[in-house]
């Protein structure tokens, strides 16, 4: 599987973002799918995940309540929708097919920015 993500951009504090992921390939409804982000200088950290069929999804504590994971399998695309966006959520956001749920990573698409001002 191949994956693209798109959608990050510039926003205010407080504000929303949907951040997409489209697959390639014939396996993504085989895999569970998950989004990370990334701060420079930082390490890579787990943001979300959502099951194969869509049914079971698990977030970060820092996420829980603000962002949500879902899927269209039928699309072959994921998505995370982003609220109440704060400063600290800046980083590159990246979508990863899982080969362990919720958070180990087989595949990698590339980055989308995403860059809250205060």
């Amino acid at each position: 599987v191949q994956l693209q993500a798109s959608g990050g951009g510039l926003v205010q504090a407080g504000g929303s973002l949907r951040l997409s992921c489209t697959a390639s390939g014939r396996t993504f409804s085989r895999n569970g799918m998950g989004w990370f982000r990334q701060v420079p200088g930082k390490e890579r950290e787990f943001v979300a995940a959502i099951s194969r069929t869509g049914i079971s999804t698990y977030y970060a504590d820092s996420m829980k309540g603000r962002f949500t994971i879902s899927r269209d399998n039928a699309k072959k695309e994921v998505y995370l929708q982003m609220n109440s966006l704060k400063p600290e959520d800046t980083a590159v956001y990246y979508c990863a097919a899982l080969t362990h749920f919720p958070d180990v990573a087989g595949t990698w698409g590339q980055g989308t920015l995403v860059t809250v001002s205060s």
